[in-house]
């Protein structure tokens, strides 16, 4: 248990990245990154604009992992807005 809870607090060393290619595929799911990069968004503003029901909600994997589908994020950019 107590090894449990040290690898749980253990600092997390730098994710790697995701390449943009990954969108193509309609069923990935796209860091946050990935989707600044499609999108021309901030950060502030993609979580601003999912509050406020203007993009696709995030699926969350875990207490720190959080990734959007790359269909929903592909036609929110196909649609007029």
């Amino acid at each position: 248990m107590e090894l449990e809870q040290e690898k749980a607090r253990a600092p997390r060393g730098p994710s790697t990245p995701q390449p943009l290619e990954v969108a193509q595929n309609p069923a990935a799911l796209l860091k946050i990154d990935i989707v600044r990069q499609l999108t021309g968004l901030g950060v502030t503003s993609i979580y601003a604009k999912m509050a406020k029901g203007e993009f696709p909600e995030a699926v969350r994997l875990g207490a720190r992992c959080t990734r959007w589908r790359a269909s929903s994020v592909m036609a929110w950019l196909e649609s007029p807005r």
